[in-house]
């Protein structure tokens, strides 16, 4: 199980799903609520790719270069280097997760 902290969410569900629900997480040895929690992620992990949310970034930016889903690992390569040379020498621009020198 994950070690993040969960959310509260009340949901309402039919009498029979209920029984079904108590009687599995019986079986199982597990509460109702891990039950839901799993079944929510193997629902949500075979939706089709089309309806995956992270799509919702495509097309989001416009860098003025046509080759970049070609050229993709160049550009990030320049970027970064680009960046440590910046942080470098502007230690302040480094991300707070990172050591400074």
């Amino acid at each position: 199980m994950r070690t993040l902290k969960k959310k509260p969410l009340q949901i309402y569900i039919e009498p029979k799903q209920e029984l079904l629900l108590e009687s599995i997480a019986k079986k199982k040895g597990t509460s109702k609520a891990e039950i839901i929690r799993r079944s929510l992620d193997t629902y949500l992990g075979n939706l089709p790719v089309e309806e995956d949310p992270a799509l919702n970034i495509i097309g989001l930016g416009k860098s003025g270069k046509e080759d970049i889903s070609k050229k993709h690992d160049i550009y990030l390569t320049r970027f970064t280097s680009n960046r440590k040379k910046t942080e470098d020498i502007l230690p302040d621009t480094a991300p707070l997760h990172r050591k400074r020198r």
